[in-house]
């Protein structure tokens, strides 16, 4: 029988098949001498042995993997900030949507949580940059509004949360789930940074093959891995201007005749671009 792991604790992992039955057990020996290891969002063979017991007996080809945090075959990927509370940080959402990319996740959604904390400049900000690059969704867990539309925009598939502390990602989820399936930390009012208090990732289902998982939070993203000669294809709004410069090997920075530099303030912002020309020129130095 196949199906989709969807937690993991101790070894002991939960796997749900396509009816929405749920088995439990544990992988065959053999993983530990091959150097497997179940990931979260796994999909996997599995043996029933009855009373929902089961055996894992196969892991099957992945589309994509995270390392934080540890899930896989993951089709949507909600980037969720915040206009206050903490501040809006451009560079810290162009990084989680670079790592998003990297990832191969087809579907990456940007969400302004706390949106009726925002004078309007924050919405305006995000439209003017990512409008027509990425799914913008703003809403309030606070009022209840946006939430509908955020909800129906994952049904039928496996969506994960990622961004900084404090913007909102568990009350999100509970929001969504329509019950609290986890604990939700408060904002320090000293610091304002989240005190974050999600503990194990795992798959949460809210209607058929529809599921969610959320992410550990953090403020800083190491972007220092990835190959600065294939960063464009981490920026949308970049593709359609990659070729038909003056210079085969063009890294759209200081050439000439450059098609990419034409559309600066245009198809692609100013603001995008001098991030990564910024993110180029680090990683050029470090390799």
């Amino acid at each position: 029988m196949k199906g989709r792991i969807i937690k993991g604790v101790g070894g002991l992992y939960t796997v749900a098949n396509d009816d929405g039955e749920l088995f439990e057990g544990r992988a065959r020996g053999i993983f530990r001498k091959e150097g497997k290891k179940p990931c979260i969002g796994d999909f996997a063979e599995i043996t029933p042995l009855g009373d929902g017991e089961c055996v894992v007996e196969k892991l099957l080809p992945r589309e994509n993997s995270l390392i934080r945090p540890a899930v896989c075959n993951v089709d949507s990927a909600l980037i969720v900030c915040a206009p206050r509370e903490p501040k809006l940080n451009l560079d810290l959402l162009n990084g989680f949507l670079i790592t998003a990319e990297s990832r191969s996740i087809k579907d990456i959604k940007i969400v302004m949580n706390k949106a009726d904390l925002d004078s309007g400049e924050g919405e305006e900000t995000l439209k003017r940059i990512f409008g027509g690059v990425y799914e913008l969704h703003f809403v309030s867990c606070e009022k209840g509004t946006g939430l509908e539309g955020l909800k129906a925009s994952l049904k039928g598939k496996v969506s994960v949360f990622a961004g900084p502390s404090g913007v909102g990602k568990s009350s999100l989820i509970n929001n969504i789930c329509e019950n609290s399936v986890m604990e939700t930390g408060t904002l320090s009012r000293k610091i304002s940074r989240g005190r974050h208090t999600t503990r194990n990732v795992e798959l949460l289902k809210i209607d058929d093959n529809t599921y969610i998982a959320d992410s550990p939070g953090f403020t800083s993203i190491d972007l220092s891995l990835l190959n600065p000669d294939e960063l464009t294809d981490y920026f949308k709004e970049f593709k359609p201007y990659l070729e038909g410069c003056r210079f085969r090997d063009c890294r759209h920075i200081n050439e000439p005749d450059c098609k990419l530099k034409e559309q600066i303030g245009k198809a692609v912002s100013k603001e995008r671009y001098d991030f990564f020309k910024r993110i180029y020129t680090e990683l050029k130095g470090n390799k």
